[in-house]
């Protein structure tokens, strides 16, 4: 019960319906009890007793209980639900903040798939064992407990006789409880593998097709599928094997009723309906022992799933704001890497290591080398995406870890390599960092990212919807978007990583000279492979395998020798193009 100890917090305030729930439901019980009773006296009291004018008195009481009964079902079923829909409702919501606040390095060992599994299966796991199992659970006990005691009222040696195999049925019981639990959370677990390769595949198609690789992921999901099919399999094989084995014990307490009751008849010392009315009390306990499993497997499902979503819940939030933060701190946009050393894992070599360097508010520094050379780790240190392991990122002469992290962010405009869009409109995709912004400023970013020429000649403008991550627009199109959304934030510090690697040299060059306007004032890093978009910098810093091993103007870099002029070399072959670039 630990799991759900942990989770209280998301249902206990909704304890009230439940707890209504709960007493109809006992209603609904009681009235379940009442019905051998009514049983016993219609044989003894009135067939038996010829008292046939008890019979109208009988069937207008038993229609009075149905209709309550109907009524307290209803009651039952509408409050059990609203506290199951309520309680999940703020889990669910409680996840998902959760998933916001959550770091980088989370993400980076997180499967996209198997989050939208925890999101969505174990949610409803957990809601339904909520909704239905907590009242299932103790509308058996009570079902039980009253049927005992009715029973023992109506004769002591028969109701012992009876209830002697029911420890072995509860030790059935538990004994399928331990065997059944890791299976369900191996089905969950399988389920979310499931769920991941189905959502790399649909992302991916493109890859997949033009490799031809349709025989391949065909094979990976078969597997996955096949692990998924085992498993159940599995889970199957254990209530194939314990419930024939709790049917064979319930039956053994009618077959000792049948014998010992039928003799007490005989005997005179139990009369024919108490007999008959004896037969549904032990269906009454024999049923909800064996319901018992049922139970258990929507607990053991329940307690799986709250697992998985206590793995979210309880995950370290590694980058917090301090509680000392400022949050109106105004940022300038003066950088200082001191002695930093980056490494996204303690078992990863350093991605960073011991880089210092200054930038001035205002200025535009150029960040190349191969992939994996650190580029894009230094931006990510700025805007305390990963926190370094040691030295020290600050601006305006204050460590980014004192500031609060919407505030830092806000003052920070990314342009990514590889853009995101979400599925819906142009004007929404640029105003999503700036909501409140006015049409005017949303067409004035687009046109300076050079995409309103484009918008314009879509059949909606500016509200054509967009399918997902962008589909129905180009890789160019898509990163002038980013580029205006990036824009319309106003940063005081703009980071273009690698933003104009999916257009065209013309297209580059308009954005380019676009940038050029926007850039001034800003403190802008430019990451690139192409020294075309960094050439003008102000300063230009040279990486490898996570080093600065060369920095300076273009001009300068181009005259040492170094790796900066190996790079141009291999970008302009043609050695006139060098000596009229020079």
């Amino acid at each position: 019960m630990d799991i759900f100890k942990k989770l209280k917090s998301f249902y206990w305030p909704y304890k009230r319906y439940f707890l209504l729930s709960l007493v109809f439901v006992l209603i609904v019980t009681a009235i379940t009890v009442v019905y051998p009773i009514v049983l016993q006296i219609t044989i003894d009291d009135v067939i038996l007793a010829e008292n046939y004018d008890l019979i109208p008195v009988l069937a207008i009481g038993f229609m009075l209980l149905m209709i309550v009964k109907g009524i307290a079902n209803f009651t039952q079923q509408y409050l059990g639900d609203l506290f199951g829909v309520i309680s999940v409702y703020h889990l669910r919501d409680a996840l998902y903040r959760k998933l916001q606040r959550l770091s980088f390095t989370y993400y980076d060992n997180a499967r996209t798939g198997d989050l939208m599994s925890r999101l969505t299966m174990d949610v409803e796991g957990f809601k339904f064992f909520l909704a239905a199992g907590f009242k299932e659970l103790i509308r058996v006990v009570f079902l039980m407990g009253t049927s005992i005691m009715v029973m023992f009222y109506y004769s002591v040696p028969l109701a012992l006789v009876t209830m002697a195999v029911m420890p072995l049925l509860i030790v059935v019981v538990r004994k399928f409880d331990r065997e059944v639990h890791p299976a369900f959370r191996s089905i969950r677990k399988s389920l979310g593998n499931l769920n991941t390769r189905i959502q790399e595949n649909v992302s991916g198609m493109n890859t997949i097709k033009s490799l031809s690789k349709e025989d391949f992921e065909i094979e990976r999901f078969t597997t996955d599928n096949k692990e998924y099919q085992d498993v159940n399999i599995s889970t199957a094989s254990i209530w194939a094997k314990y419930f024939p084995f709790m049917e064979f014990i319930g039956n053994l307490a009618m077959i000792a009723l049948l014998i010992f009751g039928g003799w007490l008849v005989m005997n005179e010392q139990l009369s024919l309906g108490e007999l008959v009315a004896f037969f549904s009390l032990v269906s009454y306990i024999i049923g909800p022992l064996m319901h018992l499993g049922f139970i258990v497997n929507q607990f053991s499902q329940a307690k799986a799933a709250g697992e998985r979503l206590l793995d979210i819940l309880e995950a370290e939030e590694s980058i917090t704001t301090k509680l000392s933060a400022n949050t109106g701190d105004e940022i300038k946009g003066d950088i200082v890497f001191d002695h930093v050393t980056l490494k996204y894992t303690e078992e990863d070599d350093a991605a960073l290591k011991n880089i210092s360097f200054h930038v001035p508010q205002g200025k535009v520094v150029g960040l190349i080398g191969s992939t994996g050379a650190g580029k894009s780790s230094i931006t990510q240190l700025m805007t305390r995406f990963y926190e370094p392991v040691a030295g020290h990122v600050y601006i305006d002469g204050k460590d980014v870890a004192d500031y609060d992290l919407k505030v830092l962010r806000q003052h920070i405009g990314f342009v990514l390599q590889e853009p995101f869009l979400f599925s819906t409109t142009i004007k929404e995709n640029i105003a999503y960092g700036n909501p409140d912004a006015s049409m005017e400023d949303i067409v004035a970013a687009a046109k300076r990212s050079q995409a309103h020429e484009f918008i314009m000649e879509l059949p909606k403008g500016y509200d054509t919807m967009l399918g997902e991550r962008g589909m129905g627009l180009s890789g160019g199109q898509r990163q002038r978007i980013s580029i205006a959304r990036a824009l319309l934030i106003n940063p005081s510090i703009l980071v273009l990583d690698d933003a104009t690697s999916a257009v065209d040299m013309e297209t580059e060059f308009r954005i380019q000279r676009a940038l050029k306007e926007v850039m001034k004032g800003r403190t802008t890093f430019i990451i690139a492979h192409r020294i075309s978009s960094l050439k003008h910098a102000d300063e230009i810093l040279v990486l490898e395998d996570g080093e600065i091993v060369e920095r300076g103007v273009h001009e300068t870099l181009l005259n040492n020798g170094g790796p900066y002029q190996r790079i141009y070399d291999i970008q302009y072959q043609d050695k006139q193009q060098i000596m009229g670039e020079r």
